[in-house]
């Protein structure tokens, strides 16, 4: 689209203009206690945010409690009836508990506190909007039809050609280098996937065992497991009410649970090792991997655990903030679980053989059902975490085109990330039971969750490196230094939970991989519809001559043709004239076009033009990953159709050559056609593959056709009813 966006201040959608015509962009007067900017966000007026940030921040810092680290505070559950210790002594006790320091330390506190919460993608964290943050500086994309256009505002972060580093070059050049990082991307939201399995089943599991430690003779293994299947599956019935209303209570259990296991890990170093930080040295490591060789090694399958949930950190930053975050990390959570950690250790140098129940065992008896309950209660607040992480990436993917169409709900009036969907849930639901009757053996799934932990954080490590160098522009040695030194890290973390495959470390690659698999088969048939209607498309001149066939009725009422491109017409339309004998006297070529940034401002949201022809326009709705589609069919209607007005206005207000009266008549027509009513046109299209067609399309294309037929459509996304829709039929030969 040519021309600039700018800002309607009444109607809110961006309004193309002639190329020639230029704005100044100004700062609107203050609503409602708010200044709104010229990119569309909302900043507090400064005596406001002056007075409120500070409090603010720290009610933030107190909420994240209950979402951000219900995975990684609850891991001392279990962290060392996860490891394979053999007759371990006083040496090597002090030589995990130095490893755990310097894991969470240097991964939790550098990696991810101070380095990777500033790697966000305009507020949102996590593997998906590093890669957005990527694609957008990088300036690549794989589907071209999901660009926007380059006077867009959106992309106003964009690097311009020759002030691009020779990566980020090199990547643009080579498609290939393109799929290997959408593959890390992929790859990193399946393992992500996988954590919202796990993590449920690994964290009731083991805190519901505690039930074991005073009736081992009464409760068995069995029951355990009955109990915690029991607990997920009521939980999982309960997402549909929205976090909110399920979450109100987990804050004030992780605040409990984050100060009473400190307390109860110092009671422990007093009472059985007072000389427990001593290994703070990373001495206690050297001596570690010297005196134990490979099985030290394979023992870091284990120790990989307490650093789980980390990247939970980094994900949920959307939800919150970076200070609000850091706080909680830094002044509660890390204290905390070095705290506990040292106790637990403590304990055991005492008791070398009580590893298999390294937490309940180090409990005192006078406060071991408090603990218990608290501990239950808090394996549930971090299931939850990852549940809910797992409903925003599928709905990122899903907006993206990188997964089939699944309802999404949005939960909350007030926050749109809050999303809950039915099939994911239930499938997850399922996932989990079957883990947890299938895998009972809390070492198992510990091998698996540990397989899971390890690769998403070699994940971000690698697209860390990326944004470092070809957006930060980070000194070439500092680059050096960090690659090496969380590469190698978490390299050897990678390397010792693979041998693990065999004892359930392939569940979560059997999980990825399947996931991988819908993610590609969707990706690659989608690919595949837009290269055909890129070649295929009807431009204004062809249109014109279809409509010109005097064979063809331009019937009342209006209509929004759905279409992929924007640059052209989708082929449909061609195929649609040519059997209806008609076209709609008004008619909308509308795209839905899902942008590679978090949120598009509100006054970008929709973007209108007149084409060439009477009575056809061109609108784009733009959306971002983390906006809401749920909109009613009529308001979408009504707002596309204050846009268009608002435009046709402006321009005969900025081209001379324009007459008011016509341009009146032509505003009259368009809201005499909305009263005669209004349809929805969209294509629904299916792959024909040749007999001179390769095996890989026959397989590949086979399968979208399967997830397509199955998915649900584009247009309840919009709340159209459904007898305003229409949908036309064509084959596209592969």
């Amino acid at each position: 689209m040519s021309g600039a966006t700018r800002r309607d201040v009444s109607g809110g959608c961006g309004i193309t203009e002639p190329a020639a015509t230029q704005f100044e962009v100004s700062i609107d007067p203050p609503v409602n206690g708010h200044l709104l900017l010229p990119r569309g966000g909302l900043a507090p007026i400064a005596g406001e945010q002056t007075g409120k940030s500070r409090w603010g921040t720290l009610l933030l810092a107190y909420k994240t409690l209950g979402v951000v680290f219900g995975g990684l505070v609850t891991s001392p559950l279990y962290v060392y009836p996860s490891m394979p210790l053999t007759s371990p002594t006083e040496e090597d006790y002090l030589g995990v508990y130095s490893i755990m320091f310097w894991t969470l330390t240097l991964i939790g506190v550098v990696k991810y506190t101070c380095v990777a919460l500033n790697a966000d993608d305009q507020g949102e964290g996590g593997t998906f909007a590093l890669y957005s943050l990527l694609c957008r500086n990088m300036n690549i994309g794989i589907l071209k039809s999901k660009r926007v256009d380059s006077n867009s505002n959106i992309l106003r972060n964009t690097l311009p050609a020759e002030k691009q580093t020779r990566l980020a070059k090199f990547f643009e050049r080579s498609i290939v280098a393109r799929r290997v990082l959408l593959f890390i991307a992929m790859l990193g939201m399946c393992m992500l996937i996988g954590d919202g399995i796990l993590t449920p089943a690994i964290s009731v599991l083991s805190a519901i065992d505690g039930l074991r430690t005073p009736f081992r003779s009464v409760v068995s293994k069995s029951l355990v497991e009955a109990l915690s299947a029991l607990v997920l599956i009521v939980l999982f019935l309960l997402q549909k009410f929205g976090t909110s209303k399920v979450s109100f209570m987990f804050s004030p259990i992780m605040g409990a649970w984050t100060l009473s296991t400190p307390l109860v890990g110092i009671y422990s170093i007093i009472k059985n090792y007072p000389g427990i930080f001593k290994a703070l040295s990373p001495v206690y490591i050297v001596r570690y991997f010297m005196r134990n060789g490979k099985n030290g090694w394979l023992s870091l399958g284990g120790t990989v655990l307490c650093i789980t949930g980390s990247e939970a950190l980094f994900a949920d930053l959307g939800h919150f903030n970076r200070a609000s975050i850091q706080i909680a990390f830094l002044f509660t959570i890390y204290p905390s679980l070095i705290l506990t950690y040292a106790g637990q250790t403590a304990y055991l140098i005492k008791h070398p053989l009580d590893h298999d129940d390294g937490f309940y065992k180090f409990i005192p008896h006078s406060i071991y059902w408090p603990i218990f309950i608290i501990s239950t209660l808090a394996a549930i607040v971090a299931s939850q975490s990852l549940i809910s992480a797992t409903f925003s990436v599928i709905k990122q993917s899903v907006v993206l085109d990188y997964f089939p169409r699944v309802k999404v709900v949005h939960t909350s009036s007030s926050n749109e990330g809050e999303v809950y969907s039915p099939e994911i849930n239930y499938i997850l639901m399922v996932l989990c039971v079957a883990v947890i009757l299938i895998f009972g053996d809390g070492k198992d799934i510990g091998n698996a969750f540990g397989v899971v932990v390890s690769l998403v954080m070699l994940i971000t490590t690698v697209l860390l490196t990326l944004v470092m160098i070809t957006i930060w522009r980070t000194p070439a040695v500092l680059v050096a230094l960090y690659f090496m030194v969380y590469f190698v890290m978490e390299g050897v973390y990678v390397s010792a939970v693979l041998t693990k495959i065999h004892e359930g470390g392939w569940i979560p690659f059997a999980i990825s991989i399947i996931l991988a698999f819908i993610m590609f088969g969707w990706f690659y048939g989608r690919q595949r519809k837009i290269e055909y209607e890129l070649t295929h498309k009807i431009d204004l001149e062809r249109l014109g001559v279809l409509l010109s066939d005097p064979g063809v009725q331009r019937v009342p009422g209006l209509c929004f043709f759905y279409t992929n491109i924007q640059d052209g017409l989708t082929p449909i339309l061609g195929h649609y004239i040519k059997n209806m004998r008609s076209l709609h006297k008004v008619t909308i070529f509308t795209t839905l076009q899902y942008l590679l940034v978090p949120k598009v401002a509100s006054h970008e949201r929709i973007v209108v033009k007149k084409l060439g022809l009477k009575g056809l326009y061109g609108c784009v709705i733009q959306y971002g990953y983390a906006d809401s589609l749920n909109h009613e069919g009529d308001e979408i209607v009504g707002q596309v159709m204050s846009c268009l007005q608002a435009h046709l206005r402006s321009m005969s207000n900025f081209e001379l050559s324009s007459d008011p009266l016509e341009v009146e008549r032509e505003v009259s027509e368009i809201e005499e056609a909305t009263r005669q009513g209004v349809v929805h046109v969209r294509g629904k299209t299916r792959f024909y593959v040749g007999p001179n067609g390769g095996w890989f399309d026959k397989v590949l294309l086979a399968f979208y056709e399967v997830l397509h037929s199955n998915c649900r459509s584009a247009l309840p996304a919009l709340g159209v009813p459904l007898q305003q829709r229409i949908e036309v039929g064509m084959l596209y030969e592969a």
